[in-house]
């Protein structure tokens, strides 16, 4: 039977975490990895988690698998990945994909705008990881 975005959302939230911002900065501190899955415009007109590796969410898997020949060396199955988005449903979706991938430790921070507008720290950034 076919689902709507909503209900792959609602699946992805209950196997990914979501995270409070005190939360994340405790684990960026500790070295997590900080992904953010937006399109380059988004990043580019706003910025980014101050720190975080920019990959599209249409390149996530290809940049997370090891195996891949597109991996990032920024990967690593071994450490936190927090992912983040426009509102939470990309960084859901991500989170999903992260854990089918072998990512044991993955969270959902949910929407910049609301890191940006806590005080989070934020840097603005091209695409070029993308």
């Amino acid at each position: 039977m076919a689902k709507t975005a909503k209900e792959l959302v609602e699946a992805a939230n209950a196997v990914v975490p979501k995270i409070s911002h005190d939360e994340a900065k405790d684990l960026i501190a500790r070295g997590a990895l900080v992904v953010d899955v937006r399109d380059a415009p988004e990043l580019d007109k706003s910025g980014k988690v101050a720190g975080a590796v920019h990959v599209t969410r249409g390149m996530l898997e290809f940049r997370a698998d090891p195996e891949s020949p597109y991996h990032d060396q920024n990967f690593s199955k071994d450490k936190p990945v927090i992912v983040y988005c426009a509102s939470g449903g990309r960084s859901a979706l991500s989170g999903q994909a992260l854990k089918e991938l072998g990512y044991q430790e993955v969270y959902n921070l949910g929407a910049f705008g609301e890191w940006a507008d806590s005080g989070g720290a934020v840097e603005q950034a091209g695409s070029e990881n993308t």
